[in-house]
C-alpha cells in the first residue's frame, strides 16, 4: 500500500456520488477551487484521524488552513447537510440503513455548584438572596 492510498478516503465510486453535490466555482470571478477531492478527503481524514487542522499531511491534502476554510464554507452554505441528505436517501432507497434506535438510560449528575439555582445559606437559614435584600431595606 502506497502512502497515497493510505491517505485516500473515498473510492472512485464514492467520490463520483459526492462530487456533483459540492459547489462549483464555474462562472464565478473568484480564484478557482483547488483539487476538490483532495480538500474534501483532507476534511474527512482530519476527523477520522482525530488530529488538528495544522497536523494534516500537507503533501497529501494541501495546507491545513485551506482545508479548514473549505470545511467552514461548506458548513456555512449547508453543503454538508445536502450531501448527508443525499447519501442517506440513496442508502435508504437501497435498504442499506437499519433505522432501529437504541436509547441509553445513563444518568449524568452535575456537582451541586455546577447549577445556577439558589441554595439555602447553611449558616443563617433561608436563601442568600432573600437575606441580602432584607439587609439593604428592599
Amino acid at each position: 500500500m502506497t502512502t497515497q492510498q493510505r491517505h485516500q478516503v473515498f473510492t472512485d465510486e464514492q467520490w463520483a456520488r459526492i462530487e456533483p453535490l459540492l459547489p462549483s466555482n464555474t462562472g464565478k470571478r473568484a480564484r478557482p477551487f483547488e483539487n476538490n477531492r483532495r480538500i474534501v478527503e483532507g476534511i474527512v481524514y482530519r476527523y477520522l484521524a482525530g488530529i488538528a487542522w495544522r497536523d494534516l499531511p500537507r503533501e497529501h491534502f494541501g495546507p491545513g488552513q485551506t482545508v479548514w476554510k473549505r470545511h467552514r464554507r461548506y458548513a456555512a452554505d449547508d453543503t454538508w447537510d445536502r450531501v448527508l441528505a443525499h447519501v442517506l436517501s440513496d442508502a435508504d432507497a437501497a435498504v442499506d440503513i437499519d433505522w432501529n434506535v437504541s436509547i441509553d438510560g445513563t444518568v449524568n449528575r452535575a456537582h451541586q455548584h455546577a447549577t445556577n439555582t439558589t441554595r439555602p445559606d447553611q449558616n443563617k437559614g433561608g436563601y442568600v438572596e432573600l437575606q441580602e435584600s432584607a439587609r439593604s431595606g428592599v
